[in-house]
């Protein structure tokens, strides 16, 4: 795993925009996605991402039933009104599609070390699944290969996830006026078309509800639907209330259960159900029962907002933020790697039950932010 320099084309700008991608760069003319520069990891190294990935996914559906089976649900500030809703979400298996692990790699000691899971609305999966594989065929043509099955395994998930659908049409939303999710869901939505799937997009803010179902704006009942929208927002919503109440019982996806695999707590949970289990990082509920180097991370934040790093027990860095309220969990600190340009985390895509791809994110500080940098891949 290291970094490798290319010559870019002057208008590689314009070659991305016309794959569809529109936020590579940011209204500060801060890139986002790196062009002239990738990692070269070994297809060993790669196999070494795609069991870790299989053995987590394992644990954390175990870990689910855990949660459940003991009513845990405090740990993870869990509404009463929709403990149930999980439980069956749970129990009639509703379809999950996908999530990204993301993993801290330290090269000393050749060991992954699981940071969190993003199994809920995870981003980059556009840049992932298509962006970087199309970087790899302008610049190196078949010559090299990718860790990234990304596009076929969104394409045959949806193909299995078909069967399980309740009705003739799969709804997919998001908030309206945002370039990434918007990108991202539509990309989604483009695969669903290609597994035969009938699809139709409805902004978050026009979901409707009639008294009995949710609706869209053609007061068509809703009865599957995708969400690039977390769960944690979503039951706040004023129709949220409605969600177990729904006499069509929609199908949402991700499905309500994954509520317990994107809030923080679950690492906790893990490390008490599988102590010291090489993928893991030492955590704990609110205390670092002893920790001096440790992280400090609210169970709902994203982007890297409020964590609190420790080390020797003083802190060393922090972000700012809006979590926090609904508790922290505390985790050893990893050892991220580190090259000239940045601090790299690695995310590892699980779709179905396959994992499936590997995206770089590359920060200035320690802790990763939304002011992280893409850095595409190839094994060679």
């Amino acid at each position: 795993m290291k970094i490798k320099y290319l010559t870019t084309d002057r208008d590689w700008q314009k070659r991305l925009e016309d794959n569809g991608f529109g936020f590579h760069t940011d209204d500060n003319n801060i890139p986002y996605w790196i062009e002239e520069y990738y990692y070269s990891i070994s297809e060993d190294f790669a196999n070494q991402i795609f069991e870790a990935t299989a053995d987590l996914w394992t644990m954390c559906l175990e870990a689910v039933e855990y949660v459940i089976s003991h009513k845990l649900y405090d740990h993870f500030q869990i509404p009463l009104f929709m403990q149930e809703h999980i439980e069956k979400s749970w129990e009639n298996d509703v379809p999950s599609l996908y999530g990204r692990f993301d993993f801290a790699y330290d090269k000393e000691t050749n060991r992954l070390k699981v940071l969190e899971f993003n199994a809920d609305t995870p981003t980059s999966l556009f840049e992932t699944g298509v962006i970087q594989w199309q970087w790899m065929q302008h610049y190196f043509g078949n010559r090299v290969d990718q860790f990234n099955s990304v596009h076929d395994q969104l394409i045959q998930t949806w193909k299995d996830l078909k069967p399980y659908l309740k009705g003739n049409t799969l709804h997919f939303s998001c908030i309206k006026e945002h370039l990434e999710d918007l990108t991202n869901v539509e990309y989604l939505r483009d695969c669903a078309i290609q597994a035969g799937i009938n699809t139709k997009l409805i902004f978050v803010e026009d979901i409707g509800w009639d008294g009995e179902t949710f609706t869209d704006l053609e007061d068509e009942v809703i009865t599957d639907i995708f969400k690039l929208y977390p769960w944690e927002w979503l039951i706040y919503e004023q129709f949220a209330l409605h969600i177990p109440n729904d006499m069509a019982e929609a199908n949402w996806i991700e499905p309500s259960w994954k509520m317990l695999l994107s809030n923080k707590a679950i690492m906790p949970i893990l490390w008490k159900l599988y102590p010291n289990h090489p993928l893991l990082l030492e955590a704990y509920f609110d205390e670092p029962n002893g920790m001096l180097d440790y992280v400090k991370k609210p169970l709902l934040s994203r982007e890297g907002a409020n964590v609190t790093l420790y080390q020797n027990g003083k802190i060393t860095e922090a972000t700012p933020g809006e979590y926090g309220e609904e508790g922290y969990i505390c985790q050893a600190l990893a050892k991220l790697h580190r090259e000239n340009t940045g601090y790299s985390i690695i995310g590892s895509w699980i779709i179905g039950q396959e994992p499936c791809g590997i995206t770089f994110r590359e920060s200035n500080r320690l802790i990763t932010t939304d002011k992280s940098r893409f850095i595409p891949h190839i094994i060679e």
